[in-house]
C-alpha cells in the first residue's frame, strides 16, 4: 500500500470518526476519536474472532505504520509548535520555577517511583522483569503528554494560573524523559560509555542546545515576517519553521521538541504583537488550529487503532490495571515534592497538587517511546502496560478532569465567595 493510500484511509476514518463524535458522542475531540478507535478496534478484533472480518489483513495495515518514527520525527514539530503559539511569556514567566522544577525533577522522581513501585508489583504477582525495563517504563511513562493535555485544557475552565503550569510543564518534560530514557536504555543495552559526565553532558547539550536553537531559528524569522505583510507567505514562514527547525535539531542531535517550543513561543508573542498585522493572525491562528486538529484527529484515531497491532495476553491486562495505581502514585509524587518545596516562595492554589496529578494526561509520546525499544520480551509486556495506562488516562481522566477539578477547587470558592460577603457586609 502506498504512503498516499495509507494517508487517505487515516483521514477518511478521522473524518468519520470525528462526524459520529461531534453528532452523536459530544465528548472533547481527541477523547471521543480515541474512544470511537477503540471501540472500533474491539468490534474489529472480535468480528476477527469469529471469521467475520479479515483481521490479519486489519492487523498488518495498522502494524505497517511505524507510530514511533510517525508521532517523534514527524507530527510532534506541528503538534509542538502550534500549542506553543499560544502561551503567554508572560504567564510563563510568573511560574517559571514551579514548571522547571516539574519538568526536570519532578520527572526524574516520577520516574523512580514509578519504576520501583512497577517492578516490585509485578513480582509480586508472581511476574519476572528486570529493574532496569521497570525505571525504562518509568522514564517513558513519566512525561505528561502536551498533545493529550492541550486537547482536554481547551475544554474545561482551569483557573489560569493552573494552566499555564499545566500546559507549560507538558510541552517541556519531554526533552528531560528522553533523556532519562535513552540513558536507562543505553544501560539496559550494556553500553559501557554510559558515565555521569556523559550523561550530564547529554542532557545539557540536548536542552540547552535545544534552546539555544529554538531562540535563534525564533528571531531569525521574527524579522523575516516583520519585513513583510502578505499573510500567505507568513503563514508558509510558520510552517517551514515547524518542519525545518525539527528537523534542523534532530540533524544537530539536540531536543528537537524543546527547540520547536522555544521558537514558537517567540513567534507566537514577539512575532504576533510586532511582526504581523491583524489579518495576518487571524489567518495564522486559523491555519495552526486547523493543522492542531487534523493532526490530533489522526494522532487518536492511530491510538485507538493500535489495540489491533498489540499482542494481548490477558495476564498483561491484569499487570496494566495494577500499574495504572503504580503511575498515578508516582505522579503525585514527582508533584507534591517540588510543590511543597515551592511554597514559601509561590503561592499556589489550594488543590493544586491533586489536579496537576489527575490533569497529568499520558498519551502517544508514551506509546511511540515504548514502541522505540529493541524487541524483547521486556518490551510485550511494557507495550500492553503502556497501552492500558495511556487509555485509561485519556478515556477517564481526561473525561473527569472537568468534574474532579471543580470538586477540588469547590472548597476554596465557597471561601473565596464567604470572604467578599462579610467584606460586602462589613462596607455597608
Amino acid at each position: 500500500m502506498t504512503t498516499f493510500q495509507t494517508l487517505a484511509i487515516l483521514i477518511t476514518l478521522a473524518a468519520c470518526a470525528s462526524y459520529l463524535n461531534h453528532r452523536f458522542l459530544r465528548f472533547p475531540d481527541t477523547i471521543g476519536l480515541m474512544a470511537i478507535a477503540l471501540g472500533m478496534s474491539v468490534l474489529l478484533l472480535i468480528g476477527g474472532e469469529v471469521g467475520f472480518v479479515p483481521i490479519k489483513t486489519i492487523s498488518g495495515f495498522v502494524s505497517s505504520i511505524n507510530f514511533s518514527e510517525t508521532l517523534l520525527h514527524g507530527m510532534l514539530a506541528f503538534l509542538l509548535f502550534a500549542g506553543a503559539l499560544h502561551i503567554d511569556l508572560e504567564d510563563l514567566r510568573q511560574s517559571k520555577t514551579p514548571i522547571a522544577l516539574l519538568a526536570t525533577i519532578g520527572v526524574v522522581i516520577a520516574t523512580a517511583v514509578t519504576g520501583l513501585l512497577f517492578w516490585g508489583g509485578v513480582r509480586l504477582m508472581g511476574f519476572e522483569i528486570s529493574l532496569m525495563y521497570a525505571l525504562l517504563f518509568g522514564a517513558l511513562i513519566a512525561p505528561t503528554d502536551p498533545i493529550a493535555v492541550l486537547g482536554i485544557i481547551k475544554t474545561v475552565g482551569v483557573p489560569k494560573q493552573l494552566e499555564v503550569t499545566i500546559t507549560a510543564e507538558s510541552l517541556f518534560n519531554d526533552g528531560v524523559a528522553v533523556v532519562v530514557f535513552l540513558t536507562l536504555l543505553a544501560v539496559a543495552s550494556g553500553q559501557d560509555d554510559v558515565t555521569g559526565p556523559a550523561v550530564g553532558w547529554y542532557f545539557l547539550k540536548e536542552t540547552i542546545g535545544g534552546s539555544l536553537l529554538g531562540y535563534g531559528l525564533g528571531w531569525l524569522f521574527f524579522h523575516l515576517l516583520k519585513s513583510i505583510d502578505a499573510y500567505h507567505v507568513e503563514v508558509l514562514l510558520t510552517l517551514s519553521l515547524a518542519s525545518g527547525g525539527y528537523a534542523l535539531a534532530e540533524w544537530g542531535h539536540v531536543s528537537a521538541p524543546i527547540a520547536i517550543v522555544v521558537a514558537g513561543l517567540l513567534i507566537g508573542n514577539h512575532g504576533r504583537s510586532h511582526a504581523m498585522s491583524h489579518i495576518t493572525r487571524e489567518h495564522l491562528d486559523t491555519f495552526w488550529e486547523l493543522v492542531d486538529q487534523i493532526l490530533n484527529a489522526v494522532l487518536f484515531l492511530l491510538i485507538g487503532l493500535e489495540l489491533i497491532a498489540i499482542p494481548l495476553k490477558w495476564w498483561q491486562f491484569g499487570i496494566g490495571l495494577m500499574t495504572i495505581f503504580t503511575v498515578l502514585a508516582g505522579r503525585v509524587i514527582g508533584v507534591a515534592l517540588p510543590v511543597s518545596a515551592l511554597r514559601q516562595r509561590y503561592e499556589f492554589l489550594p488543590g493544586t497538587i491533586p489536579i496537576l496529578t489527575w490533569g497529568g494526561l499520558r498519551g502517544g509520546i508514551s506509546i511511540a517511546m515504548v514502541l522505540s525499544l529493541p524487541a524483547t520480551v521486556e518490551k510485550e509486556l511494557l507495550l500492553v502496560v503502556t497501552y492500558v495506562v495511556v487509555v485509561f488516562s485519556v478515556l477517564v481522566q481526561g473525561l473527569t478532569f472537568g468534574k474532579f477539578m471543580r470538586t477540588v477547587l469547590k472548597p476554596a470558592n465557597q471561601a473565596a465567595s464567604e470572604e467578599a460577603s462579610n467584606a460586602g457586609n462589613l462596607s455597608a
